[in-house]
C-alpha cells in the first residue's frame, strides 16, 4: 500500500465545521422514507435509521483508496474505512452528499455524475444507515481532512479480498460488508 498521511497532504483549515453531534439529519423508516429530523447525536443515541453515502475511489490501475479514520472519531477510531463517506444532511440527497464528502474529505472536485453501484438497507452493520455506494476514479493526490482522516493508502483488490476474508480487525465492518457486496456484483 502506498500510504498518505496528514503531514503529506494539505488540510482545509478555512472550513467551518459544525460539531458532528449537532448536525441535522433526516430520520427514515425501513423503506428509507423521511419520518422526522433530529440531531446526529440524538439519532445515534436512540439507534434510529438515517442515511449515508459511501464512495469507493479507484485509480486507473484498479487499486482502491482507503482512509484511516481519525482517532478522534466517536465510531471506529483508527480503523480503515471507505475512501470517503458521510451522513446525508437533512433535505440533501445521496448523490449531493457523496459529492460533498469527496470534496470535504479528499479534496476531489467532482465534475461529472458519480457512478451509483448499489444500495444497502439499514442494519446494525451499517450503524442503522441506509446507504448508497458510489464509484469514483481519481489518481490523487488528495487533500485529507485532518478532522476526519489520519491517513490513507492505495490497496489492490486481491489484498482487500485477503484482508476481508480474514475479517481484518483494522477495517470497519461496513467497509468489509461493502467490499463483499462490491465483489459479488463487479
Amino acid at each position: 500500500m502506498a500510504p498518505w498521511s496528514i503531514s503529506q497532504c494539505a488540510g482545509k483549515s478555512d472550513m467551518i465545521i459544525e460539531p458532528a453531534s449537532e448536525e441535522l439529519l433526516d430520520v427514515v423508516d425501513e423503506n428509507d422514507r423521511v419520518v422526522g429530523v433530529k440531531t446526529r447525536g440524538e439519532i445515534h443515541a436512540q439507534g434510529l435509521m438515517h442515511r449515508a453515502a459511501h464512495i469507493l475511489v479507484f485509480n486507473a490501475g484498479g487499486e482502491l483508496f482507503i482512509q484511516k479514520r481519525s482517532m478522534s472519531k466517536d465510531n471506529d477510531p483508527g480503523l480503515w474505512d471507505s475512501s470517503a463517506a458521510g451522513h446525508v444532511d437533512s433535505g440533501e440527497d445521496y448523490h449531493r452528499c457523496a459529492i460533498r464528502e469527496l470534496e470535504e474529505e479528499l479534496g476531489i472536485r467532482v465534475t461529472a455524475p458519480l457512478e451509483q453501484l448499489f444500495r444497502l438497507a439499514a442494519s446494525p452493520v451499517t450503524d442503522m444507515e441506509h446507504c448508497i455506494v458510489y464509484r469514483c476514479i481519481s489518481e490523487g493526490p488528495f487533500e485529507l481532512q485532518a478532522e476526519e482522516i489520519d491517513g490513507g493508502a492505495w490497496i489492490s483488490g486481491n489484498e482487500m479480498d485477503r484482508r476481508v476474508s480474514e475479517n481484518d480487525p483494522t477495517m470497519t465492518r461496513v467497509l468489509q460488508f461493502i467490499w463483499n457486496k462490491y465483489r459479488q456484483n463487479y
